[in-house]
């Protein structure tokens, strides 16, 4: 049997609302089986909202999930960090609305992650299994899921600017490989759309310190993490948003130019489309991911 598993101890960290700006402590619990990914709220009465396609509000920038009027927003980063690591159910208390940027990827979640240590549970996990193609199109922007015996995915991006001409990569996700090669890349943004942003109530904590921020002819920041960072973390944020359907998926994503919208409204097209896929509780070989392993990335600030 292929087991659930949730973290073995509580642990928590403080850091910054990348759209709001407010400083936030985040807190992660270890839950029951079957209970899956949940948020809450503890500025607003504990008040719970399942990180499930179900729950999906505004996509502004980053994917927001809401329940009876109480939200939680920016969670793909820490959900991807989540599913990666194999950690089917945790409970994410935070006391503001918005779940903190941190470095502007998913590394300091997986270091956190790691520091509070992965248990299994006594309860079979499901994997979704794709068995007929889905596929969405938005004008030049689509997404589409294949059959396959193990979690890959292909992104590419383009934009009209000299850094970002085109990007491509194909990276099949294991715990291994996202940790090394997906987790640290950053979020990006351009230099013309920030005072845009803030004039609209957006990125009011971004920084260079939480974001990779691109001038006309190159990068503000000191240095890329990688040389294709941009499209690495579309791979992030496309791993984050697919975690809401609910299950771990086995199939190959393919995205071309896909953001937050068209990753969510397809992660409820295939939950709508159940001649496709199959729940499935033993994966194909090497589609389990090993845990424990070590984790390279710098550590969050924790809270005292």
């Amino acid at each position: 049997m292929d087991a659930q598993h949730t973290i073995r101890r509580q642990i928590s960290c403080v850091g910054i609302g990348l759209h709001s700006g407010n400083k936030v402590l985040l807190s992660l619990k270890p839950a029951v089986a079957g209970s899956g990914i949940r948020f809450r709220r503890t500025d607003l009465g504990d008040h719970e909202v399942p990180a499930t396609i179900q729950h999906l509000a505004g996509i502004q920038l980053a994917t927001g999930l809401a329940r009876n009027d109480v939200s939680v927003e920016t969670v793909e980063h820490l959900m991807a960090a989540l599913v990666a690591m194999g950690v089917d159910n945790v409970l994410i208390e935070l006391n503001s609305p918005e779940v903190p940027i941190m470095d502007g990827s998913a590394a300091p979640f997986i270091y956190l992650i790691h520091e509070a240590g992965v248990r299994k549970l006594q309860a079979a996990r499901k994997y979704l299994k794709i068995v007929r193609p889905i596929a969405i199109s938005r004008g030049d922007k689509r997404i589409a899921l294949y059959p396959s015996d193990h979690f890959k995915v292909t992104y590419s991006i383009s934009y009209d600017h000299p850094l970002l001409r085109h990007q491509s990569r194909t990276l099949r996700i294991t715990e291994e490989s996202f940790i090394e090669e997906v987790a640290p890349a950053r979020t990006f943004t351009f230099l013309k759309d920030v005072e845009m942003l803030r004039q609209n109530g957006l990125a009011l904590g971004g920084s260079l310190d939480n974001a990779i921020v691109l001038g006309e002819t190159g990068v503000l920041n000191n240095a890329l993490r990688f040389e294709d960072e941009f499209v690495r973390h579309k791979i992030l944020d496309a791993v984050g948003d697919l975690a809401l359907v609910g299950y771990p998926v086995i199939g190959h994503l393919v995205a071309h130019r896909a953001g937050h919208a068209l990753h969510t409204e397809f992660a409820s097209k295939i939950l709508e489309e159940t001649h496709a896929w199959r729940l499935v509780e033993a994966p194909s070989d090497g589609v389990a991911l090993p845990m424990g392993l070590p984790v390279k990335n710098a550590a969050p600030r924790l809270a005292s």
